[in-house]
C-alpha cells in the first residue's frame, strides 16, 4: 500500500530513530549523519556519526518539529573510539535512560549508558560502557508489569558474527544459507537500569511450521529489534539488512519465540532501513528512514514517517517504501 509519508527533518540527515511517547509528547531519538568523508565500505565505517540531537512533537504528521539541539557526542564519551549509532530512551523513577552503541577504544562496539532529568536531554554519559555488551541497535520496551526489556544486535559491521553465547570467538563466523540465521537479543534490564540483569537469550524467529528461519531466507532478522504490543501481543520487527524489508514475527512473551507473520515496509531508496513503530494520540506510526533527498547516497538519510494500519486479524497491512 503507498501511503502518503513526511519527512521530518528536511535540512539535516537524521537517521535510525526510535520514538516515544513521553509526558503526552513524542520525542524522536534518531542518529546524525553527515558527509565526514570516510569511503563507504561492508564495515560501515562510512557510517561515522559523532552525536545525537532529539526532537519532539505534538503532532506527527502536520506539527512543528523542535529540534532540542546536540544532547550527546562523542567528545563527552570517557571510553569514547568512533562511529556513535542508533541509541534509544527509557524512563523510570524521574529518570531519562539513553542505550546507544559505539565503538570503544579497541574498535569493538558496547553499549553506553547516558542519564538526564528531561527527555529532550542533554544526556550525561556514564564512565564505562555496559557489563557484558556488544554489538548495537539497542531498542528498550516497556512491559506492562514495569520490567523494562533490551534488544540488541546487528550483523556485517554490527560485529554480531563475531559472539556466541554472549562470548567473543576467535573466528567471526556465519551460519550457512541452510543452517538456522543468526538471531539477535534480548536480556531484561537491573532495576537501576544502568546494567543487563541476567544473560542475554537470542531472539528465536519461527516459520509458520515452528523451525527457524535459515540464513537465506530474505526475511532472516539482520539488525533493528523494535518491540511493541498490540491487542496484547508482543511485536517484534527488524530489518532485513541486505534483502532490504522491514519484517515483523509475534509472540506471547518479551522472550519469543516469535513466528514470522510478514512484510511491515517494502525496499526503500537505499541500502537499509531502521525503524520505530509508536502509538500517538489514537493512531500508530512508522518511523524510519530513506535516502531520497540525499540522491541514493547510504550514508546520508532522512528522517521519515508515515501512518501505520493493522486489519480485523492484528496483520500489519504493508507499506510500499518507495525503492526497488
Amino acid at each position: 500500500m503507498k501511503k502518503e509519508a513526511r519527512y521530518l527533518v528536511p535540512n539535516d540527515y537524521m537517521a535510525d530513530p526510535s520514538v516515544h511517547v513521553f509526558n503526552g509528547r513524542l520525542y524522536i531519538y534518531p542518529s546524525h549523519d553527515w558527509e565526514s568523508g570516510v569511503p563507504e565500505n561492508d564495515n560501515g565505517d562510512h557510517f561515522n556519526m559523532k552525536d545525537y540531537h532529539v526532537f519532539s512533537t505534538d503532532d506527527v504528521m502536520n506539527g512543528e518539529i523542535v529540534d532540542h539541539g546536540v544532547v550527546l557526542k562523542v567528545e563527552d564519551i570517557p571510553w569514547a573510539g568512533r562511529q556513535l549509532w542508533d541509541c534509544d530512551v527509557a524512563y523510570k523513577d524521574g529518570k531519562y535512560y539513553m542505550y546507544f552503541p559505539m565503538k570503544d577504544r579497541n574498535d569493538i562496539f558496547r553499549l553506553g549508558v547516558a542519564i538526564s532529568d528531561k527527555p529532550e536531554g542533554p544526556f550525561i554519559p556514564q564512565p564505562d560502557p555496559m557489563w557484558g555488551s556488544y554489538s548495537i541497535d539497542p531498542a528498550v520496551f516497556k512491559d506492562d508489569d514495569g520490567s523494562q526489556y533490551i534488544y540488541f544486535g546487528g550483523i556485517w559491521g554490527g560485529q554480531l558474527q563475531r559472539y556466541r553465547d554472549n562470548k567473543a570467538i576467535e573466528q567471526p563466523c556465519l551460519p550457512a544459507n541452510d543452517e538456522p540465521a543468526l538471531p539477535g537479543r534480548v536480556v531484561k534490564l537491573r532495576d537501576d537500569m544502568m546494567q543487563f540483569a541476567e544473560e542475554p537469550r537470542a531472539v528465536i524467529i519461527l516459520d509458520k511450521e515452528g523451525k527457524p528461519l535459515t540464513a537465506g531466507d530474505p526475511h532472516r532478522f539482520f539488525e533493528a529489534s523494535w518491540m511493541h504490543k498490540y491487542n496484547g501481543k508482543y511485536y517484534l520487527s527488524y530489518s532485513t539488512g541486505d534483502t532490504h524489508f522491514l519484517c515483523y514475527a509475534t509472540g506471547d512473551n518479551p522472550y519469543g519465540p516469535f513466528t514470522y507473520q510478514g512484510v511491515i515496509l517494502t525496499p526503500v531508496v537505499g541500502w537499509t532501513t531502521h525503524h520505530a513503530i509508536v502509538e500517538f494520540k489514537g493512531k500508530w506510526y512508522l518511523f524510519h528512514h530513506d535516502c531520497v533527498p540525499s540522491n541514493g547516497k547510504t550514508w546520508l538519510r532522512s528522517l521519515k514517517v508515515v501512518e501505520l494500519e493493522y486489519d480485523s486479524e492484528g496483520n500489519i497491512i504493508t507499506i510500499d517504501g518507495g525503492g526497488e
